[in-house]
């Protein structure tokens, strides 16, 4: 019985998010008991397309697509400072396409393997805090950046030209401050080579990266509207069982499982005009403010799915959701993601990172409110 205990604390610990959002939706269901309706709160073309977009990618992952782009990227490294460009521009720049999560989970560790080579593991910090902070900032300019956005650009039904229009702005000022802090480093040379040939050998299956490829083009499609979710689906279900099942264990569900929830849970609370009148009320003329603070508490994708359901105030909502992301360890999970790639590296200093963390993700997100501020007016 304890070993089960320990298992479900653990998880519970693991997963807060998703056993957050499983106990609201349950919880909710004593207030409006399970109907037909309940399949319609589901948003199934958010949760298909997340999946497609996912399994591509970690499609791209396995064959060392990112890896070997990133050795490419360094073999002109010179300096510490070059160096740190490169490595938090892979995050800001690859995370428009892979998401914000991916991009952390391929760059982090890779950042902090070439720092050590190097022998600068006294950047290793600042470098992997910036890096968080672009994969956050990074992932604003476009729908398939992070969950939010494809939940968000989805719900209301926006058009890719239209969505761009709304984050370029603020995507662009934050490429500006993150190149900043960057360049603030000092520009000592590097005075060991990195083994670029490392990462240059050659892919297990080449001919899969053009699978991928073309089942990652097919996903994009699918987000400008150009195939229905239910064909991409099929396809991209049906072409990794026949050609690479591996890729299916790579794939996020529980993040899958966290939306279908809040759904669940949204949906719910939803159907009840008192609430849904109180939530209207309070996200009136207040939702970007509402959206960064909720962002700080609960993170942004479930402050995304939450009140966009109660405000038709999409400009603010995707902005304030993606600005929300910085501040609090937990305003995204992607923040979480490099902080636990952080911890397990040798000689890591917990709270020395979180001070960092905490000191950058607020200028950000002072500078970017700010900026909302004015662009408001």
């Amino acid at each position: 019985m304890k070993k089960l205990s320990d298992r479900i604390l653990h998880f519970i610990k693991k997963e807060a998010v998703l056993t957050i959002s499983g106990t609201a939706a349950i919880i909710t269901m004593f207030i409006a008991p399970p109907n037909k309706e309940y399949l319609s709160h589901i948003d199934f073309r958010v949760l298909a397309l997340l999946f497609c977009l996912m399994a591509a990618v970690a499609g791209f992952a396995d064959n060392g697509v990112f890896l070997k782009l990133s050795y490419l990227l360094l073999k002109k490294v010179k300096t510490i400072r070059s160096l740190g460009v490169v490595l938090v521009l892979l995050c800001f720049v690859s995370s428009m396409w892979i998401t914000n999560d991916v991009a952390l989970i391929t760059f982090v560790p890779f950042a902090i393997m070439i720092l050590n080579i190097a022998g600068k593991s006294k950047e290793i910090i600042k470098i992997v805090v910036l890096q968080t902070v672009a994969a956050n900032l990074g992932s604003m300019l476009t729908p398939v950046g992070n969950p939010q956005n494809l939940r968000l650009y989805s719900y209301y039904n926006l058009s890719i030209t239209d969505f761009i229009l709304i984050t370029l702005p603020y995507a662009a000022f934050s490429l500006i401050l993150i190149l900043a802090a960057v360049l603030m480093t000092k520009k000592e040379r590097l005075d060991i080579k990195i083994n670029t040939a490392a990462g240059t050998e050659a892919a297990a299956k080449p001919y899969m990266i053009i699978v991928y490829s073309l089942l990652f083009l097919l996903s994009l499609a699918c987000v400008i509207r150009l195939i229905d979710y239910k064909i991409t689906f099929v396809i991209v279900l049906a072409s990794i069982l026949i050609l690479d099942r591996k890729i299916l264990m790579r794939v996020d569900y529980n993040l899958l499982l966290t939306f279908v929830f809040f759904f669940i849970f949204v949906g719910n609370i939803g159907s009840l005009p008192a609430i849904r009148d109180a939530f209207g009320q309070l996200l009136s003329g207040r939702e970007f403010a509402v959206s960064v603070v909720a962002s700080q508490v609960i993170s942004n994708v479930p402050a995304a799915v939450l009140l966009s359901a109660f405000s038709s105030n999409y400009k603010a909502l995707i902005i304030g959701t993606n600005i929300g992301g910085l501040g609090t360890l937990v305003a995204s999970l992607a923040s979480l993601i490099s902080y636990k790639l952080y911890c397990r590296s040798e000689n890591a200093k917990p709270p020395k990172y979180l001070a960092v963390f905490s000191l950058y993700n607020m200028i950000y997100l002072t500078a970017l409110c700010l900026l909302y501020m004015l662009m408001s007016r």
